[in-house]
């Protein structure tokens, strides 16, 4: 078993990959009362067009069958439903699906090992008929219409269909009603038997116990398999430029919501991946932060009336930044935002700034380190992208206002942003 220590949080990681493929993360937490278990595969909504290992041809399959799969998982051939077992077991139980992975999880304080039987039981046993998809289709075809209502996320969504021309990031993640309409039992079991076998999937255990003694029990609960071999994935070409930059929609809403968006080009480079994404906050934190003079300046001219927030979102073939709140001028925000990037860029980066968001940034890591949950949904999805978590830590040293600048420069283009309102329909 591979042991990787980071002496910054006093941390240990243990690492193990199973003859089946199967990786095993384990990160001990002594005298903590919760335990959390993850179980994830590298398969979310991207994943359309595929070759299955052993194929020759590609396997297109309709948007929205991760999702899909998510929600039928739970079904038991018996009538059960694990999600209610596990509930009734008083541990909080969930799962999700997002562009680039679906996970499987619970936390709790007792029953820990009854729960790990009922998740690993159902996770490796999929149940699928006729009859269950067809109900399944009139469930998820109502989260989708629930989806359509919320502004919140549409707002989203119709900034994403403005930056992207095809990659299907752009695509709501529950899919469309048309589109789901054309699962069926055998497309969900050929995903499932693609993206579920266990060389493509990791598990993240955190909290109190014994690593060995918990490699052992997660061994004896998994059905015995081999490791599929390489899937391969496509997708389409995707042009560097964006489709247009304003996008409005009318709505019920208080106030005008708005999200903006700029394009950025993705790089399969894990180390690369991490520091980008440090000094993407950092940036983020200076421009728009409410310790920022853009911040004060909205809100003191009324502008905005709370705060603004900013993120990063990306993969190995798709990445873009974030940054949405609400205002009766969306607009103006606009236009304020791309006016404040282009004076850091002109008049340069305050070193003082810098180091003080970078121990900020570099705090809220060290914390993210005190809660299980966060720890292990941390460690599964950066492992995707081949990134151990412990990098955030040594590579935020590696920071530097030089390196900022070059990431604003390169990032913060105004011809790669785009802005999606939602307004009120009065």
């Amino acid at each position: 078993m591979q042991v990787i220590e980071n002496s910054k949080v006093k941390e240990k990681l243990y690492l193990e990959k199973l003859e089946n493929g199967l990786t095993v993360m384990m990160i001990p937490k002594k005298g903590m009362k919760k335990k959390y278990m993850i179980w994830g595969t590298n398969y979310g909504s991207n994943e359309n067009v595929f070759i299955v290992p052993g194929e020759n041809t590609k396997t297109e399959v309709p948007n929205g069958v991760a999702h899909f799969l998510e929600h039928k998982l739970f079904e038991q051939e018996n009538g059960t439903n694990s999600l209610d077992t596990l509930t009734s077991l008083g541990v909080d139980a969930n799962a999700f699906t997002t562009n680039d992975m679906t996970a499987y999880l619970f936390g709790c304080t007792d029953n820990f090992y009854p729960a790990m039987d009922e998740l690993m039981d159902y996770v490796q046993n999929p149940y699928f008929t006729d009859e269950n998809v067809e109900k399944e289709k009139g469930i998820i075809g109502q989260e989708i219409m629930m989806y359509d209502d919320s502004p919140d996320w549409k707002v989203y969504l119709n900034a994403m269909q403005i930056l992207y021309h095809n990659h299907p990031v752009k695509i709501d993640v529950v899919g469309t009603i048309d589109s789901i309409s054309k699962i069926d039992k055998e497309i969900l079991y050929k995903c499932y038997h693609t993206f579920y076998n266990v060389s493509n999937m990791a598990i993240v255990v955190c909290g109190d116990f014994k690593p060995e003694e918990m490699l052992e029990d997660i061994k004896k609960r998994l059905k015995k398999s081999k490791a599929n071999g390489e899937i391969q994935t496509f997708y389409p070409e995707e042009p560097d430029t964006i489709v247009k930059e304003k996008i409005e929609e009318t709505m019920e809403v208080s106030q005008p919501m708005y999200t903006i968006a700029i394009k950025v080009k993705p790089t399969d480079n894990p180390e690369e991946m991490v520091k980008r994404d440090i000094a993407i906050q950092i940036l983020l934190e200076l421009l728009i932060g409410k310790s920022s003079q853009l911040y004060k300046q909205l809100y003191d001219e009324g502008v905005i009336s709370a705060g603004i927030g900013g993120s990063y979102e990306f993969s190995e073939n798709y990445a873009h930044v974030l940054i949405s709140g609400q205002s009766n001028e969306p607009e103006q925000v606009y236009s304020r935002i791309k006016q404040e990037i282009n004076r850091q860029k002109q008049e340069g980066i305050s070193e003082n700034d810098f180091n003080r968001i970078k121990k900020k940034l570099y705090g809220e890591y060290v914390k993210d380190y005190d809660d299980v949950e966060n720890i292990a949904n941390m460690f599964l999805a950066n492992y995707f992208m081949g990134i151990n978590s412990f990098d955030y830590l040594n590579q935020i040293e590696n920071i530097d206002v030089e390196y900022l600048t070059q990431v604003l420069n390169d990032v913060f283009k105004k011809e790669k942003m785009v802005i999606s309102i939602v307004k009120n329909k009065t």
